[in-house]
């Protein structure tokens, strides 16, 4: 027995019968965060043992350097360590779009209930308790390695999105720039709102990929310069249902999908394409509606002209609890006004 490792009486499999049986593509590059340094070397001689390279580091400030010079596929946190505890690492990493995909499990001696809700809340992928058992470890680490993998597959189908939704923006001159103001916007919104995290990620990516679905519309309909008739204008309603059907692959598609959908919905239930109303409207939703009617009205569009940033606020006032969520309204406006684009 190693201290602090529990090996057990398990039989250990070779690496390559346990890649092989699991579909693992390869092994994975872990971080190991431990302060004490013989826990640290008997961790990274299991990771070791079971088949992927590790690095051990043993602050919470060195681990964040660590993790943005070299992301790994998965962390091992100590909760207990010398400057800043596990939790806030944790923490800090899952609210950073470039690092919240990578799988932390958190390491402890306690095991007080308030502990593992505190690893639930900083969004902690797993718990294991000291003396760590390394059946256990390694089975959470083939699991968790094995979703990493599968994320960074489904991150190339995002490419393809994201490229699809730039295709529809390229469609129409008067939208250039429209889907990076819109996904500014939206997040602003959201942030002020207390969405964090992977909550936060999909409002950005639902802004950004609002208009996709309009890859499928034709596109006389889309550079029509006048108004569409009504057999145009119900083709074009279309576009919402088929752009939440190509957010499908997308990981965080659960959360996008309403998004792309419902953006179009209005307060008072006369939007489409469902006709929802209130808060039945999903909360990212409702934030891409007042960013997109915003931009809409202060850019060049073929069926209207530019207005002001001051005046497109009246207007939005004007529409709230009608169009919009008048609390999301207030939010926006109050953002604007503190960044100097409308006068307070």
């Amino acid at each position: 027995m190693m201290h602090g490792l529990s090996i057990g009486a398990s039989r250990t499999c070779s690496v390559t019968e346990e890649f092989q049986q699991y579909g693992i593509d390869a092994p994975g590059h872990i971080l190991v965060v431990e302060d004490n340094a013989e826990m640290g070397r008997s961790l990274a001689a299991l990771v070791r043992l079971f088949g992927h390279t590790v690095e051990v580091v043993e602050s919470g400030r060195r681990a964040l350097h660590t993790v943005l010079a070299r992301p790994p596929d998965l962390i091992i946190l100590d909760v207990r360590l010398p400057d800043i505890d596990g939790y806030t690492v944790c923490a800090s990493l899952k609210r950073d779009p470039l690092t919240w995909p990578i799988p932390i499990i958190m390491v402890t001696v306690e095991h007080e209930h308030d502990a593992h809700l505190r690893g639930i809340e900083v969004e902690a992928d797993g718990y294991l308790h000291k003396p760590v058992d390394a059946r256990e470890l390694e089975i959470r680490l083939r699991v968790l390695v094995r979703a990493k993998r599968r994320h960074e597959r489904m991150e190339r189908a995002e490419d393809v999105i994201f490229a699809l939704a730039r295709t529809v923006e390229a469609k129409d001159a008067y939208t250039e720039g429209h889907l990076q103001r819109m996904a500014r916007y939206a997040v602003a919104i959201a942030e002020r709102m207390g969405l964090r995290g992977s909550e936060l990620i999909a409002v950005q990516y639902g802004a950004f990929l609002h208009d996709v679905g309009k890859v499928g519309i034709d596109e006389i309909i889309i550079r029509k310069g006048g108004p569409l008739t009504p057999t145009e204008y119900r083709t074009m309603q279309q576009h919402a249902v088929i752009g939440a059907r190509i957010v499908q692959p997308l990981r965080l598609s659960a959360a996008i999908g309403p998004i792309v959908r419902h953006h179009h919905e209005r307060w008072d239930g006369h939007g489409y394409p469902d006709g929802l109303a209130g808060d039945a409207i999903p909360l990212g939703a409702r934030i891409v509606a007042v960013a997109d009617a915003f931009d809409a009205m202060t850019t060049q569009r073929p069926y209207n002209r530019v207005i002001s940033f001051a005046e497109a606020v009246e207007r939005l006032q004007a529409g709230a609890w009608i169009y919009w969520d008048a609390r999301i309204v207030a939010v926006f406006v109050d953002w604007l006004s503190q960044t100097g684009q409308i006068s307070a």
